[in-house]
């Protein structure tokens, strides 16, 4: 496994790839001391370089090699949550529906934390049915943070797909 820490305006990130793709992205609260090693890692330097220009305002979708691990089910929800575009926000119930699974909100909602690739499979664009905030990784500040970065938030209300 390579790392890299990445310094963003939501705190650090420690990108984590193999020869398969990228494998996670940490938040700064799950980011330890260890050092850095990403010996010329191609998939962590365009990971870094993408990463930047989504903060930067100048990238709303991602294309690089991915490498969660999951069950078949977190696998759908989160090929699921790559189809939410840039700007809008949909519930765990329309994750649900989208899988045709439309009883397995809650599972969703499991799946949905347990997403080992935050932002770049943007688990921050679902929100509880009623339009509230609800859990993520990083804490509801960095969420309401990425959410207003992608402009989802409109006349005080979150734009729905």
């Amino acid at each position: 496994m390579n790392t890299r820490i990445l310094a963003t305006p939501v705190g650090k990130l420690r990108l984590v790839a193999n020869e398969a793709g990228l494998k996670a992205i940490e938040f700064e609260h799950g980011v330890g001391k260890g050092s850095e090693n990403h010996a010329e890692d191609k998939t962590l330097v365009a990971a870094a370089t993408q990463l930047q220009e989504y903060f930067k305002g100048e990238r709303k979708t991602f294309d690089l090699p991915l490498a969660p691990e999951g069950t078949e089910f977190q696998m759908s929800v989160w090929c699921a949550l790559r189809d939410i575009p840039w700007g809008r926000v949909c519930s765990y119930a329309d994750i649900a529906l989208a899988i045709d699974k439309p009883t397995a909100t809650r599972a969703v909602g499991a799946a949905n934390g347990r997403n080992p690739l935050p932002i770049v499979i943007p688990c921050h664009r679902v929100i509880g049915s009623d339009g509230s905030l609800t859990g993520f990784a990083g804490g509801l500040h960095m969420k309401r943070q990425l959410l207003e970065l992608e402009g989802s938030l409109q006349d005080g209300q979150y734009a729905l797909l």
